[in-house]
Parts: structure tokens; C-alpha cells; sequence
């Protein structure tokens, strides 16, 4: 059918005026136009004003030719810390519905001029002064040394994400102390409070940015709650979020007076609801000693004014001990500072013995169950903030369950523990120290990540009230040079700019979060392209410790309920400590032997089988030099592993597969005046 003249020429000036309106609204709108040309790493709409990202070109997808994942993983970050500490500890947010003059603004009490910033200069010493104005100008912050300021903007996050970043770990953070000290504050101090509000921000957050794109789903930002989620979400080329807890007092189990404030089934209740939540690692202890576990002190000024805060806690100070190995917790230092204006009168901070530099406190028997909860949930176990001898205890449980979901994300850890780790199958990343000590760290641990074939990762630990790399300066002799290509050489990166501020990481240093590329270039310049390799590959092994310790399989004992022998067991009228208790499935009942050196017990497993693995549990009289042997016959004896520096709790004896059907611990040295001791031997074939 033909149209009439008439026809067309009516319907003429609608098609003008509806090619007009879009064309108005192609320019108008920041994004619509990327939008129409298929970019699907640009959003459809984006709020105006907002900040600019600088970033051009596609972000990568998939995996390489071996099939693993690429990118960085960023293991250590805290978005939305500043609903934590009550409230008002971090200012500004990470996005709001209203905008970013919303989001990007100081807390009130910081006008007019930073002379109420009182957390600054507790922690840094001079008068926390500074421009309170936020967004448009940015004067003062965010800034690299800048503890008090959001450094996490989401569109700042989109562009480390752009920059090559694939992995980020939120972890939901607060101090129920620090909170009630600090006079400004908007609300509750309960800590799992505070832990579910971030969380379900998380989650805000995840919507607001797949609003821009169109709807549920297709934003950049996904939070996942399983390793397959993740490879599949970085297969997209987008950032998979993983859900973290670092709190000092989780499930409430804090300690008054060295008497726990919890117990077993506060454990399970708040691990069962973190689960439920999407968290899948944590930390048990963080900043003071707990119900749970010691700490691995702070340092200097602020390591004094977490002191105080320990003593208001728990209503005891650190307490040290000569350390029994080469790994030391951090010196604590003596530098006073106005936090102890808050000790009852007559209270002082204790000095410390130079040469005693470790926590009295390990792992306490909540801690032990708690540890358990989490491998039974496989969960990961962040041992970064723990003593040194928590860290020896959890590490000794997980090598004899052969637990490998170990994280070190940001450096608290002893690094003598790095082996330890990686033979686990753990993962190991580094504080975002500034490029040079970034890179000559990475360097030192590089034949170990050789060894195991792992790469690396950093944790930015930005608004975790922490320093930032600092600017090297414009007149160093190799700056960072604008535009760059990112690490996969496939995007363009500029320098960023918000409001009327613009960054620049050789005088500006890491000042938010979306200077992570540019520190990265900045290693590059630094370091070598060797160490920026590894961090490329840091995604994939975090991926890969998650993933195996998902997978992971309780071993069967092969030792629980066999028939015991020994060479001898203590007498006692009320309670037995004959052989058969250290099979018998009960972590609390022993055998123990007579007080005197060449001590065995025996193992009967009923038939020969292949073994590789034998578990001690010592009570306090432990074996220091002792052996494990074994038999086909009962006769004839076979040494497979020995020691001459046991130092009790749980010590796992690894060698090559063999064939036994008899197991033996022959004991040649005490390390007490008492016998040996043990709560539970365990005999595995994996």
C-alpha cells in the first residue's frame, strides 16, 4: 500500500522533533551516547554532577590461555567504615542517592577548620587542622596521610577496577572501644551492629551501580559468595566483591579481668549469621586481646592509645614474654599520647622489657572452637592482628586438617610465618606501602611465590586509619609519566579528577582508592615489571586458596577408637589416663605417662594401611624431642619423623606414604618435669 503525499508530509515534523530531543539528550547526558555504541563497561546513566573516572578503553575479560583468572586483588579494604566507631570516626560516604556533594562532605564537627579532627592528631601528633570543604574543591582531602577522610568514593573504586583490579575485599570493620571514647558519635557502639548495616550497604551500593547500567545484575560491582561466582564474574571483566570481618569483639566475645564474656553457642549463632550475610573470612582478634585470641600489638603513639584502649576493654594492659621463636610481635614503644587522659587517676600505661616483645596470650579454647566453626563453614581465616603464638596455634590446627583457607592481607603478620603459609595453600598480600618498600619486600618473598607458584596481592586497608603511599615528588627522575597503558595494556589512564581537583600520584601520592593504578604504574617505574606480574596474578591465587579450602574434606582418622598400648600410664584415683584416651575422640580426656624419659604409645590400626600424616595433641607436658615410628609387625620399627625442639600444643608430623599397621610416638625428652602427655593422636593416609 503507497502513502499519500498528504500522510507523509504530516508525520514529518514529529520525526524531526523526536531525532532532536535525542540528539539533546545524547549531549546532555554524560554516558547515554557510550551506551548506544555498545561499551558495556559505561553506564547508561550516571548521576550529574559526579566525578570522572579517566579512564578509556575496555576493561579485559576472561582468563588467559592456562585458564586461570587475571587482575589484581585488592585483600584488604574497608568501603564503609565510616558507619563504623560510631559514625562519626571516618567522614563522608561512599555513595548517596542525593549526590556526591552529599557523599563527599566533612563531618560537622571538623568546621571550620579541622580543630575538632581529634582521632588525627591522637594518632599523628599536631592540631588536625585543615579545610573541611570536601567536593567541588578538595583542598586538604582526601589526602595520602589523612586517616579521618572517605577514600573509597565508588566511582574511585570503578576506576581501580578499570585499572586492571578484579578482586576487592570489603571487610566490614568497627571497635566497639574506640567508639565509646571518641565524643562524637550518631549511634549505637554494639559491634555486630554496625557489621550488618555495612553489609547491607554492600549490597545498596551493588544496586545503585546496576541502576546506571540498566538493572539487577548488570553493573560492575558484584558481591559473590563463592569461588566459582568470582571466576565467573572477573570471566565477565567485572569486580568480584568478597565480604570480610575485622572487629575486635566478634560475637561479642570480649573478656572483663581474663573472664570470657561468650561461649560456644554465641560462637555458632554469629558465625552462622556472618554466613548468612555473605561473609566468607574474618578475623578473630583485632587491636585487643579477646575471648578468643591475643594480638599482635601496635606501635609507637597509636600502639600506646590501643593500649589504653585495651585496659578500658578488658581492664587489663598487653602483657609480654620473651618469644620462643624467631617470630616477635611488634614492639609496642612508649610515646604518650592524650588517650591516656582517659585511665582512671592513678592508672599508667606499663613500660615493656626490650628483649620481651611477645603476647603472653594465644589461642584460647573459645578460640579453638571458633577456628573450628570456621573451617567447618570453610571459611577463611585472616591470622593478620594475631599474636604470634595465636598464629603458631592456628596454624598448627589447620596443617593437621590440612586446611589451606589461611589470608595474610595487609602485612601484620611475622613474615617468618610466609612459608608456612604458601605450604598451606594459603595467600599472602602486602600493605600498600609506598612503591619503593612495596617493592623490595615483594622482591624479598619472590622465590618463595616461585616456589609454590602464587602470585601476590596488596591490601590498600583505605579507611582503616592508616597512612598512604606518599608523593615521590615531580622532580624525582622516573615519575609517573600521564597517560599510561594499565597492565594488561588494553586501557588508557590519565590523571583523575573530581570537582575542581586533580590528582596526580607524583606530588599527590595514593590519595583514594582510584590512585591504586597509578601506584601500580608507579611499581612498575620502581620495582620492575617482574613485581607487577606477580601482583596480576594475585587474583587467581586468592581465587585459588578460596576455591580449595570450599573443596576441602575432613580426613578420616584412622587412629579414633584403635586398641592402645604404653609404656606406661600415671596412676590416679579419679580419673584415668590409660592409653586408650588418646584415641578415643575426646579432646578432654588423656594419656599419661609416668614422670621419666623413654615413654612410647602404641597404635594398633587392625590392618595395614598407607599413612602420611600423624597429629599430636600435647597437654602441658608435651614431648620436646620425641619420634614417630612405625611397623608392619609390631616388632620391627621404622623411624618416619622426628623432633628435638617440640614445644607442645598441636604438632602435625608430615612424611612420604608408607605402609603400617602399627604407629609409635617414642618420647627422649621431656619438656617439663612431668611425663607425656597427649589428648589425641590422629594417623591419616591424606
Amino acid at each position: 500500500m503507497t502513502r499519500t503525499p498528504r500522510a507523509h508530509r504530516r508525520r514529518r515534523p514529529l520525526m524531526v522533533l523526536a531525532l532532536f530531543l535525542t540528539a539533546m539528550g545524547m549531549l546532555l547526558s554524560p554516558s547515554s551516547s557510550s551506551a548506544a555504541t555498545g561499551e558495556w563497561w559505561l553506564p547508561t546513566s550516571r548521576p550529574s554532577p559526579d566525578s570522572q573516572i579517566n579512564v578509556t578503553g575496555e576493561p579485559f575479560k576472561g582468563t588467559d590461555s592456562a585458564g586461570d583468572v587475571r587482575g589484581f586483588v585488592d585483600a584488604h579494604n574497608h568501603l564503609f567504615s565510616n558507619e563504623a566507631f560510631g559514625g562519626r570516626l571516618i567522614c563522608g560516604k561512599v555513595f548517596s542517592t542525593t549526590g556526591i556533594a552529599d557523599a563527599l562532605k566533612d563531618c560537622p564537627e571538623h568546621y571550620p577548620d579541622g580543630s575538632l579532627a581529634i582521632f588525627d592528631y591522637i594518632t599523628h601528633g599536631g592540631d588536625g587542622k585543615h579545610d573541611p570543604v570536601g567536593y567541588p574543591t578538595f583542598k586538604d582531602w582526601p589526602a595520602y596521610d589523612s586517616m579521618t577522610h572517605q577514600a573509597n568514593y565508588y566511582a574511585w573504586i570503578e576506576r581501580a577496577w578499570r585499572g586492571g583490579q578484579r578482586v576487592l575485599v570489603n571487610d566490614l570493620v568497627t571497635n566497639g572501644m574506640i567508639c565509646s571514647i571518641y565524643p562524637f558519635k550518631d549511634r549505637s557502639c554494639d559491634e555486630m551492629t554496625s557489621i550488618r548495616l555495612q553489609a547491607k550497604l554492600t549490597y545498596d551500593l551493588q544496586a545503585y551501580i546496576d541502576a546506571q547500567y540498566g538493572g539487577t545484575g548488570k553493573g560492575w560491582f558484584r558481591i559473590v559468595t563463592d569461588s566459582a561466582q568470582a571466576r565467573e564474574v572477573v570471566k565477565q571483566g567485572k569486580l568480584a566483591v568478597v565480604l570480610g570481618v575485622e572487629t575486635s569483639e566478634p560475637f561479642g566475645c570480649k573478656q572483663i579481668l581474663d573472664i570470657p564474656q561468650c561461649g560456644k553457642e554465641d560462637i555458632d549463632k554469629g558465625l552462622d549469621e556472618l554466613y548468612d550475610l555473605g561473609v566468607r573470612s574474618m578475623f578473630l582478634c583485632h587491636k585487643f586481646d579477646n575471648a578468643l585470641c591475643g594480638v599482635r600489638f601496635d606501635e609507637h603513639g597509636l600502639g600506646t592509645a590501643i593500649n589504653v584502649g585495651q585496659f578500658l576493654s578488658t581492664g587489663t594492659f598487653w602483657q609480654t614474654e620473651k618469644c620462643k621463636g624467631p617470630q616477635k610481635d611488634n614492639p609496642i614503644g612508649g610515646a604518650s599520647t592524650e588517650a591516656e587522659e582517659d585511665l582512671p587517676a592513678g592508672t599508667e600505661v606499663p613500660e615493656y622489657d626490650a628483649d620481651a616483645q611477645c603476647n603472653v596470650r594465644g589461642l584460647t579454647d573459645l578460640g579453638e572452637y571458633a577456628v573450628q566453626g570456621m573451617m567447618k563453614r570453610k571459611m577463611m581465616l585472616e591470622i593478620d592482628h594475631m599474636s604470634v603464638k595465636a598464629t603458631g596455634q592456628v596454624l598448627d590446627m589447620f596443617e593437621a586438617a590440612s586446611y589451606p583457607g589461611v589470608l595474610s592481607s595487609h602485612s601484620w603478620m611475622d613474615l617468618n610465618w610466609t612459608e608456612r603459609v604458601y605450604s598451606l595453600g594459603g595467600f599472602v598480600a602486602q600493605y600498600m606501602h609506598g612503591s619503593e618498600e612495596f617493592s623490595t619486600e615483594a622482591k624479598r618473598t619472590d622465590a618463595l611465590r616461585t616456589k609454590y607458584d602464587v602470585g601476590y596481592g596488596f591490601g590498600t586497608d583505605f579507611n582503616g586509619i592508616g597512612d598512604h603511599p606518599a608523593p615521590r615528588g615531580a622532580n624525582t627522575s622516573n615519575p609517573v609519566t600521564y597517560p599510561f597503558k594499565s597492565a594488561d595494556g588494553g586501557s588508557t589512564i590519565d590523571k583523575q579528577t573530581t570537582g575542581r581537583r586533580t590528582w596526580n600520584y607524583n606530588t599527590d601520592g595514593a590519595a583514594h582508592v582510584g590512585m591504586v593504578p597509578d601506584w601500580i604504574e608507579d611499581i612498575r617505574l620502581v620495582g620492575g615489571q617482574g613485581v607487577v606480574d606477580d601482583l596480576f596474578k594475585g587474583a587467581e591465587s586468592y581465587l585459588g586458596t578460596w576455591g580449595s579450602s570450599e573443596a576441602h574434606q575432613a580426613g578420616v582418622n584412622l587412629a579414633k577408637g584403635v586398641p592402645a598400648t604404653a609404656s606406661s600410664s600415671e596412676s590416679n584415683p579419679v580419673t584415668s589416663y590409660q592409653p586408650g584416651r588418646a584415641v578415643d575422640g575426646d579432646g578432654s580426656t588423656r594419656w599419661a605417662s609416668d614422670w621419666s624419659d623413654s615413654q612410647w604409645l602404641k597404635l594398633d590400626l587392625g590392618s595395614s594401611r598407607v599413612i602420611k600424616k600423624v597429629t599430636l595433641d600435647w597437654e602441658r607436658a608435651y614431648g620436646k624431642a620425641y619420634q614417630v615410628d612405625v611397623s608392619t609387625d609390631g616388632s620391627t620399627w621404622r623411624t618416619v619423623w622426628s623432633t628435638t625442639s617440640g614445644d607442645g600444643g598441636l604438632d602435625t608430623a608430615t612424611f612420604s606414604s608408607v605402609s603400617a599397621r602399627y604407629v609409635r610416638m617414642l618420647g627422649t625428652d621431656r619438656g617439663t618435669d612431668w611425663g607425656y602427655s597427649l589428648y589425641e593422636v590422629g594417623v591419616y593416609s591424606g
